[in-house]
């Protein structure tokens, strides 16, 4: 009979404690946990929620470079005036042929960033080439007319110009220092969707001879570029302007992964040049110019194969006047060496019209130097004209 009881007595104590386990537990749970400094489980989450760092910048995440970048790109919208059938005025021939003699604007869609404080605008030029009107859209969604300040064809550059206070400025960064692989990233309105910021890597540089410009030095990118990219920013992981989106390799009409950049030094010298004097003065030799291969080499006798080799010079030109005779290697205009056409184009355009310039030339019977002051560059060059 004692034991019974005992029994009973331990049942009923294991009872309420159980019982009373339950009720703090529920009510009181802190009461439990006598772990040294910990208080609650909440606070302790938080705070290292709290205290756990951003991720590097350019390292996982490209969001500074895409916020930095972003708020200086624009969409530009233009539109281009159709003339209208001679007799769409004509009621009785709008009564048999309705408004079908009434044509409708043309309209065209691109990007540009904003270059100065002042409400300068890079953009390419053929997003607004023979545009009437043309519209620029902030990424704030303010709006403005743009005037035409100048064009530059020859690299399908143009400087427009916006009257707003206030606007966000990209930074010019350093192109000539960018390399093979180094990230980047595209920004502009494709397909007018609104702005998109897409991620890639400079693929290739000095890409030349695609027929796209005259004066050619792409940088090659596989981030993304559709229609409606076109005048917008190629931006390093800082957000610096490292090119203007200008065209894509494509069949189907979109991207496929090669895409090509104006280098911001093109782009700047392009700008400054518009701004200070209203348009782009280029030197020019009159000379035929053509890339020197192996076999050529041989036929003329000149050792090696660094250079141009001219084919034909324009009589009582600056070339000409200096003594350059075809035959001639080019190998050094200036300061800058040439080795293919492309190089010397450029080169003899960077010189200052009415300026004594010296050419580094091979010849048969070995190296010299040839003092030419070059003349104004008038026309582009096209296959077969002189540079």
């Amino acid at each position: 009979m004692p034991m019974k009881r005992l029994w009973l007595l331990f049942a009923q104590s294991v009872t309420v404690l159980v019982a009373v386990f339950f009720v703090v537990a529920t009510l009181k749970p802190q009461w439990l946990d006598r772990r040294p400094g910990i208080t609650s489980v909440v606070p302790v989450f938080e705070a290292v929620t709290t205290a756990t760092p951003d991720l590097p910048q350019g390292t996982f995440s490209f969001r500074a470079a895409a916020q930095t970048a972003s708020a200086a790109v624009v969409s530009i919208n233009t539109s281009k005036a159709v003339a209208n059938h001679p007799q769409s005025a004509d009621p009785w021939f709008r009564f048999f042929f309705g408004e079908q003699g009434r044509a409708q604007p043309q309209t065209g869609l691109g990007s540009g960033v904003i270059v100065s404080p002042s409400g300068y605008i890079l953009t390419n030029n053929h997003v607004i080439e023979e545009a009437d009107e043309i519209e620029v859209v902030l990424n704030d969604g303010r709006k403005s007319v743009a005037q035409v300040i100048g064009t530059d064809p020859e690299t399908d550059l143009a400087i427009l110009k916006v009257n707003l206070s206030d606007l966000p400025v990209i930074t010019l960064g350093n192109s000539d220092g960018l390399a093979i692989g180094d990230p980047v990233l595209a920004i502009g309105n494709p397909f007018g969707v609104g702005q998109t910021v897409t991620s890639g890597i400079v693929s290739a540089l000095g890409r030349t001879q695609l027929g796209i410009n005259t004066f050619e030095n792409f940088i090659q990118t596989d981030a993304a570029i559709n229609p409606g990219n076109s005048g917008g920013a190629l931006v390093d992981v800082h957000g610096h302007l490292m090119g203007i989106n200008t065209a894509i390799y494509s069949r189907s009409g979109g991207s496929m992964g090669i895409g090509f950049a104006i280098p911001t030094s093109t782009a700047r010298s392009v700008l400054e040049a518009i701004v200070r004097d209203g348009q782009v003065t280029r030197g020019w030799i009159g000379v035929e110019p053509q890339d020197l291969t192996a076999e050529m080499a041989e036929s003329f006798g000149i050792p090696g194969t660094q250079g141009v080799i001219i084919t034909g010079v324009l009589q009582n030109g600056p070339a000409a006047q200096a003594g350059i005779r075809p035959g001639d290697v080019i190998t050094q205009v200036g300061e800058r060496e040439v080795g293919s056409v492309p190089e010397l184009l450029s080169a003899v355009a960077a010189l200052t019209p009415g300026t004594p310039s010296k050419l580094h030339v091979l010849r048969r019977d070995g190296r010299t130097t040839v003092d030419v002051t070059p003349a104004r560059r008038n026309l582009p060059a096209g296959n077969g004209q002189r540079r």
